[in-house]
């Protein structure tokens, strides 16, 4: 398979995967594939994103405004260039917000549990142990994630440098 039809195949695979795990525009979803898989220094413009979707500037805005908004993608801009760039945002960031998810879901797990034991009949035993089991997949995701975000932010400082 040459590279260009491998790229594309990339590019439509992370599409689908947003669109399908995140809910995410087709459009945006695609965009985000492109970003990601070409990994084109500085970035790209909002014209080449259009040129390339073959999208209206209207809806190229609109997906790349959500993208933002999500913090899926970030923008630079280069001296004496008025255009901005468009790129991922880093690793560190985008585990960001899913460490924010499990915060959430470590409260909503201890709120539920607390609930639980205190409505508890004999019957409902069952739904404990599955509260506590799925509370200490949670933990062990948590900490794996915290090491994981590290060594992002370590890698991404040393790219920074160089």
């Amino acid at each position: 398979m040459d590279l260009q039809k491998e790229k594309e195949e990339l590019i439509e695979m992370f599409g689908v995967h947003f669109e399908t795990l995140y809910h995410l525009p087709p459009l945006a979803s695609r965009i985000l594939g492109l970003i990601i898989v070409d990994g084109r220094t500085p970035g790209f413009t909002f014209e080449s994103l259009v040129e390339i979707t073959g999208a209206s500037k209207s809806s190229v805005s609109t997906a790349v405004n959500l993208l933002l908004k999500l913090g899926k993608i970030t923008y630079i801009t280069v001296s004496g260039d008025r255009k901005k760039y468009y790129r991922p945002a880093p690793f560190s960031d985008r585990l960001d917000n899913y460490q924010r998810m499990l915060q959430f879901e470590k409260r909503l797990i201890e709120r539920m549990l607390a609930y639980t034991e205190k409505t508890q009949h004999e019957y409902k035993y069952e739904n404990i142990e599955n509260i506590k089991a799925y509370q200490s997949h949670v933990l062990k995701v948590e900490e794996l994630l915290q090491k994981t975000v590290e060594r992002f932010r370590q890698i991404e400082e040393k790219n920074k440098k160089k």
